[in-house]
């Protein structure tokens, strides 16, 4: 059984509330997907652009996010995945969360973390939980992979290896786009799962820039749909059923 999946660029510094947040709620609604994919942590500043943790703007985005799940369920949207900064001892923890009708669901804790200018997440973040789990969401199969988790494919082929069906991939990546359409297509090829990544897009008030490019990628890693200049929501239509066949596949079916 077909199902729409929504991808989409989330503007930087984006409120749960206003006349852009409005504008992203119309599109959604008018397109009807049955699962939303979501950018990386999509509310309010970047933190990790800090090279110092900062524990009230800390505090300020958990309270932002918490807001923002109420926003993401009024969508209406029958299943919605998408990652939140939450309290984590001393530091935060990127937890993947899936809404479904409204009901909130762990998926992840992002695992690996890059330290560099514009990115000091290591900083800012760390697992409180480990593992990389299938979930049921929304009907289909899925495994999230948050951003650079992504460049670790070998998590990607033990998702198609545990009867995953979909690899989700909330990003917040700069302007190298070609690197991170690579690493979804062989996310896709390794593991016999559609990939489909939504990120962060445009300059934020400090300046770092965010690279758009939401893609989708078929079970057999060739490119299905990618969010351009005109389009910034793209709705994709994915078959569970196919990406059970490729598994039996090259190379899925060859064992380590």
């Amino acid at each position: 059984m077909e199902m729409r999946i929504c991808m989409m660029e989330g503007p930087v510094d984006l409120q749960p509330a206003g006349a852009t947040w409005e504008g992203l709620a119309e599109r959604i609604v008018e397109l009807a997907p049955d699962l939303l994919v979501t950018n990386e942590m999509p509310f309010g500043p970047w933190l990790a652009a800090d090279p110092v943790y900062d524990a009230e703007r800390a505090a300020a985005s958990v309270r932002l996010h918490e807001a923002g799940l109420a926003a993401l369920a009024a969508l209406g949207v029958p299943a919605i995945v998408s990652s939140r900064p939450v309290p984590a001892g001393e530091r935060l923890a990127n937890e993947a969360f899936a809404l479904q009708d409204g009901r909130y669901t762990r998926l992840h804790h992002k695992q690996y973390f890059p330290e560099e200018p514009g990115f000091f997440e290591a900083t800012w973040f760390h697992p409180a939980f480990e593992g990389f789990e299938v979930f049921e969401v929304g009907g289909i199969r899925l495994g999230v992979q948050l951003c650079t988790e992504l460049m670790f494919n070998e998590h990607s082929r033990r998702y198609g290896r545990a009867g995953a069906e979909l690899i989700v991939v909330p990003r917040a990546s700069a302007l190298s786009v070609g690197r991170w359409l690579t690493a979804g297509a062989m996310a896709a090829l390794v593991s016999g799962c559609y990939v489909v990544s939504s990120n962060r897009a445009g300059r934020a008030q400090t300046g770092q820039v965010f690279g758009g490019a939401a893609f989708a990628f078929q079970p057999d890693g060739e490119l299905l749909a990618r969010t351009g200049d005109t389009e910034s929501i793209v709705t994709i239509e994915v078959d569970p059923a196919r990406s059970r066949a490729q598994q039996s596949c090259y190379p899925c079916y060859v064992r380590e």
